[in-house]
């Protein structure tokens, strides 16, 4: 088993102050932030009420900088000795559990969406007849691509887990290894769907089944991409020895937050893919 001077058991620095509780420093990133969002709304405005395109360039470009920088200082601090100590590691995992909480309901809104049409076809405006899908419409077949990615996503939960468990146990190379790989399935779900799009027998403009499941599979897409990108940072850290088996919140957060796009995916595969499945295309 490899193991890292980094990975092995540690003492619990002293905390900085009298007390275990964290005193958050002056920032600029909290007014940054807000600064940032504006433009990036203003953007947004701008570019679907006139075409102007740079306001919200300005702003992507902003809100960018400003997480990076501002995760760049948090992930500082967190190899501050003393700086986070038992206590305030509570307190980031019980904001990691609400911030996952809220993300259920943003995706229970559009599983209600769906199923509203889905049970109650006969509330689609204009539709014919009262079925689901709506008479026209073509839906992938559940066993191709979509059954695919269901592997990989599964597959995915599974390497993250091993890395989870090599980091337990101070093996460096295992961690690193399990962190590569469900990088490499998350980009492979990104491209996959990339090109279920690409092929989707019906376009977004369609009605309201395709923008139900555009909705659904593609805020889904953007969480996968989000995961990715999170456990891409992990991987760096691990590889440059950030993580100990007693100190790792922020690959523990990546891991919970991959879990929850996998169950969300299991959801869809199900609901949408499977049971809602009509016509089937040809491709």
């Amino acid at each position: 088993m490899a193991s890292s001077p980094d990975m092995t058991a540690t003492a619990e620095p002293a905390p900085l102050h009298k007390h275990p509780y964290h005193l958050v420093d002056p920032s600029p990133w909290p007014l940054a932030g807000a600064f940032a969002g504006g433009a990036l709304v203003l953007g947004i405005v701008l570019l679907a009420h006139y075409g102007i395109h740079w306001m919200l360039y300005l702003g992507v470009a902003s809100v960018l900088a400003t997480m990076f920088f501002w995760w760049r200082d948090v992930i500082r601090e967190s190899r501050t000795p003393g700086m986070h100590t038992p206590v305030v590691r509570i307190g980031l995992r019980y904001g990691m559990m609400l911030f996952i909480a809220s993300e259920v309901m943003f995706f229970v809104a559009f599983f209600w969406a769906y199923f509203h049409y889905a049970l109650y076809p006969d509330h689609v405006s204009g539709a014919v007849e009262a079925i689901w899908p709506p008479k026209g419409i073509l839906t992938f077949d559940p066993f191709g691509l979509p059954f695919l990615n269901t592997m990989i996503l599964l597959l995915s939960g599974c390497t993250v887990t091993w890395a989870h468990h090599s980091l337990l146990h101070n093996d460096r190379r295992g961690l690193i290894a399990g962190l590569a790989i469900t990088v490499a399935l998350g980009l492979s779900f990104t491209a996959f769907q990339v090109i279920e799009y690409a092929e989707a027998p019906f376009k977004f403009t369609g009605g309201v089944y395709p923008s139900t499941f555009f909705l659904a599979t593609g805020f889904h897409g953007f969480h996968v991409m989000v995961g990715t990108i999170f456990l891409f940072v992990c991987l760096i850290r691990a590889i440059k020895g950030h993580f100990s088996a007693q100190r790792h919140f922020g690959f523990e957060a990546a891991a919970w937050y991959w879990h929850f796009v996998d169950v969300v995916w299991l959801f869809l595969f199900i609901c949408i893919y499977l049971l809602g499945a009509g016509e089937i295309a040809e491709h």
